[in-house]
């Protein structure tokens, strides 16, 4: 595990708890969170639709990259959305920055859960670990400001007051 796997870094062994995996997440999620809000031009500008299948990453030390996805078959961890840089100029900025979110959301997820699978983690450990990271607003949730509305939402009750929406 030497983290070499198309940027997507990994967790050291020794590291096995949900917390571990929840500090891995967070920080893979802020390096996002970075790129599609801070960011978003440097963003932009190397998701060049010329180039090849693009993929976003985020990395465990709260950076991301854009890069081509592992070579090796089957990856060292999940990959992110292929290509993300093909919808760039056909698509609203808007729209195509909330389009890598979901994107983003779902290969986060995806990676925590690879690592509860491979060290182990039983039914209360991952339900720790999804306790935890479902108390965080979603990617998608930050880049579209549904996590701000969210935020003041009265009483306190942000989850139970989300707007319906298609």
């Amino acid at each position: 595990m030497d983290g070499d796997g198309g940027g997507a870094g990994a967790l050291h062994h020794h590291t096995r708890s949900p917390e571990d995996v929840f500090r891995d997440f967070r920080a893979r999620r802020a390096g996002i969170v970075k790129a599609l809000t801070t960011d978003v031009e440097k963003f932009y500008q190397q998701c060049d639709p010329e180039k090849e299948n693009l993929c976003l990453y985020g990395l465990p030390n709260e950076t991301w990259e854009v890069t081509l996805p592992a070579e090796e078959v089957p990856p060292e961890l999940p990959e992110p959305a292929l290509g993300i840089n093909f919808a760039r100029d056909g698509m609203v900025e808007k729209d195509w920055l909330s389009l890598v979110a979901v994107h983003s959301d779902a290969w986060l997820l995806s990676v925590a859960f690879y690592f509860g699978a491979r060290f182990g983690f039983d039914k209360d450990a991952r339900r720790r670990l999804f306790t935890m990271i479902n108390n965080l607003p979603t990617v998608y949730e930050v880049v579209t400001g549904v996590a701000k509305k969210q935020s003041k939402a009265p009483n306190g009750s942000s989850k139970s007051s989300k707007p319906n929406s298609k």
